[in-house]
């Protein structure tokens, strides 16, 4: 028997003022309180012990910038399927989060295992990328397309 007794943590209920507050921050999480509190249609001191209580719960891990492109109007979006060996996976995932061209690294189910979100400034930096992922051990194949334009874009 463990001499140290973990405590099993339940996810909290969200009621429907936390999930206003949840898409107001979506939008835009610098919104000042007294704006977020009208929004809700509640008090500033409400607003502040609802935002606190989401953060103490863990719903809220913290706050970030979104950045645009810093490339340039011709910037090329693809997506990789990348089938892998399974006793691989974690060597494989750690040699492509190496690659800044990679900006997301999902794992997916059926017949490809991962799915890797790129970004590059021309089609021939994207075939060199590919190639190099191609190269890491434990990948046995991949399949690519480019992305054409956004038809739309939520935050998750």
């Amino acid at each position: 028997m463990a001499n140290s007794v973990e405590k099993a943590v339940a996810a909290p209920s969200l009621d429907a003022l936390d999930h206003q507050l949840l898409a107001l921050l979506k939008v835009n999480a610098r919104l000042p309180m007294v704006n977020i509190a009208k929004a809700l249609g509640c008090a500033r001191s409400t607003a502040q012990l609802r935002l606190k209580a989401l953060e103490d719960a863990g719903v809220i891990t913290g706050y970030t910038v979104g950045v645009g492109s810093t490339r340039g109007p011709g910037a090329i979006r693809a997506m990789v399927l990348i089938s892998i060996e399974s006793r691989n996976e974690p060597s494989v995932v750690r040699e492509l989060a190496k690659r800044h061209e990679i900006t997301k690294l999902y794992s997916v189910s059926g017949r490809y295992d991962l799915c890797a979100m790129l970004l590059t400034d021309s089609t021939q930096e994207l075939d060199a990328v590919i190639d190099k992922i191609r190269s890491v051990r434990g990948v046995v194949d991949t399949f690519s397309t480019i992305l054409l334009s956004t038809k739309l874009d939520r935050p998750e």
